[in-house]
């Protein structure tokens, strides 16, 4: 099996450029970084996807996931893979309007890599899906980032947070509850106004949602609930679960280059016009 893997990545690596360390905020942290996966090839206009990584808004990095900028690659997406600051550095806040740095820089360069700038997907998992769609409901971001929301979808892989005064509201004061205090405060007004289902109304654009049925209780509630909600304002979503799944795995098993969940995507990309 590993071997099997090894081959397919190097095989689909010798088709594959990679632009590494590309500061998109005008300063010289890591922490605004990000990657390109691209073919080597003189073709223009492909699809891009933005992806967001998780981590409990504390940990996590963008090399982490070379694997996905690749497998995407490999199938005419042009992907980006970013890093934002953590907790306890910055907030929730300070995370966010990085990640929407980030996509005005991808709406600003990425025709350069092949990307068509009119064709910017954002996808993030688990604390990275919250950042993706916050930046997609809640106007301020973009806003203050100087563009208008350039995101013609958005893809959801078991996200974590869409309502967060709903979990710190219920959830067990475990050492959880108090990692996701540094990123959201002690103050309930906060844990609302960082939530993405409380601007839902703003959401315009297509949606691909998975979770497993394996993951969090959390996670799977309030996944049907944005779903319910945009298809109630006739939001264009797709709400995928794959059975036996837990939260990790989720993305994890995106390793490998023939995941269903691939498919799912690209179908996605093809039918958002």
């Amino acid at each position: 099996m590993l071997f099997a893997f090894l081959s397919q990545v190097f095989t689909g690596s010798a088709q594959i450029r990679v632009e590494k360390n590309i500061n998109y905020a005008g300063n010289t942290y890591q922490a605004n970084t990000l990657n390109i996966y691209h073919k080597k090839d003189s073709i223009q206009n492909r699809d891009v996807i933005i992806f967001v990584h998780g981590g409990s808004w504390s940990s996590g990095k963008k090399e982490t996931y070379w694997w996905l900028g690749r497998n995407l690659a490999k199938n005419n997406v042009v992907s980006v893979i970013i890093n934002y600051p953590l907790a306890p550095s910055v907030t929730y806040k300070e995370m966010a309007a990085a990640t929407a740095q980030a996509v005005k820089w991808v709406k600003d360069s990425i025709a350069a890599y092949g990307g068509n700038a009119d064709r910017i997907f954002i996808m993030g998992h688990s604390a990275g899906a919250h950042l993706a769609e916050l930046i997609n409901s809640d106007p301020q971001f973009f806003q203050n980032a100087g563009i208008a929301n350039p995101l013609k979808g958005v893809i959801l892989n078991d996200p974590f947070g869409l309502d967060m005064e709903e979990y710190l509201t219920k959830a067990a004061k475990d050492h959880y509850y108090t990692d996701f205090l540094r990123t959201f405060s002690n103050e309930s007004k906060n844990w609302q106004a960082g939530s993405p289902l409380f601007y839902v109304k703003n959401i315009k654009n297509p949606h691909l949602i998975f979770y497993g049925t394996k993951t969090y209780e959390a996670i799977q509630i309030q996944s049907e609930r944005i779903c319910k909600i945009l298809q109630e304002q006739q939001t264009p979503v797709k709400l995928i679960k794959i059975d036996g799944k837990k939260h990790v795995p989720m993305i994890s098993q995106m390793i490998w280059g023939n995941n269903n969940l691939y498919k799912s995507i690209l179908d996605f990309l093809k039918e958002t016009r």
